[in-house]
């Protein structure tokens, strides 16, 4: 494992890269304001194991990523599409497997749609399809909805509210398969905090601007791997069973039970379709 900072237009971009540059790259996009700890370091080293050289990194507002005082610099999807184009500049990648993680496969979605000779191959986590009518798809689940509109209240800059705030997601969004081991969580999120320096008491992201995607998701030219669990509150799996009817050729794995997580009993099988995909595109 090593450690890189790239510095690009003014922004710092945190990253570590697992395994030998020589194998084929695959880059891990984690969701919205989530450092690359959210991708465990026995998750990456294990896919590394499979011949794939594989790179995590801090999203904008985590880790040791450019910090923005609540309030300041506003973003949006483009500038986290373009920081994973920014990222494989940096270790001097012209293309790598995008694997994203819930609003990450949406950012490898987009990648992918933008600047398709970059991306070999798409695998999408958890996540849901871009630029399409949503309406006939089930809504996250309330209670994970009401969950997120307290965040507001929540004051970030005490470390215990901020991570008994983050302890509960994880309880909110585990799948019905395995139970969730909630000292393991707590110190996952404890070590983020304070690698993070805090988290920020709100997100500068826009979540504007993803008009330019309408319609545009039957276009995707890398081969597409949904992996989506039967149990997720967050993107019920009929998000990821859309893929298949959008995308020609997408392929879904069900993990059965699965949540909205990455959870260390479903390692093996995530890890295994990853390496299935990547090995054929």
């Amino acid at each position: 494992m090593s450690e890189r900072i790239i510095h690009t237009q003014g922004l710092d971009i945190a990253t570590e890269a697992f395994g030998d540059p020589a194998h084929a790259p695959v880059l891990l996009i984690m969701g919205g304001r989530a450092s690359m700890l959210w991708w465990p370091e026995p998750f990456c080293e294990q896919l590394a194991g499979h011949g794939r050289y594989v790179i995590r990194f801090d999203q904008r507002e985590s880790g040791r990523s450019t910090p923005y005082d609540p309030g300041g610099r506003p973003f949006s999807y483009d500038d986290l599409v373009e920081d994973t184009m920014r990222i494989l500049d940096g270790y001097g990648l012209s293309a790598a497997h995008l694997v994203g993680m819930s609003l990450g496969g949406m950012i490898g979605q987009m990648a992918a749609l933008k600047h398709p000779l970059r991306v070999r191959s798409l695998i999408s986590i958890s996540s849901s399809p871009v630029g399409i009518d949503q309406s006939h798809l089930p809504a996250m689940s309330e209670a994970y909805d009401q969950h997120l509109a307290v965040a507001e209240t929540v004051e970030w800059s005490d470390r215990d509210q901020a991570i008994a705030y983050m302890v509960q997601e994880a309880r909110l969004v585990v799948g019905a398969a395995h139970p969730l081991n909630e000292a393991a969580v707590r110190a996952l999120v404890a070590r983020d905090y304070d690698r993070s320096g805090g988290y920020p008491s709100s997100s500068n992201f826009n979540w504007q601007g993803g008009e330019q995607w309408q319609g545009r998701l039957p276009e995707l030219q890398p081969p597409l791997l949904v992996i989506h669990g039967t149990s997720d509150p967050v993107y019920p799996i009929e998000h990821g069973e859309e893929f298949l009817k959008v995308v020609a050729g997408a392929r879904l794995v069900r993990i059965p039970g699965g949540g909205h997580e990455l959870h260390p009993n479903d390692w093996d099988t995530i890890i295994d379709a990853i390496a299935e995909h990547t090995s054929h595109a």
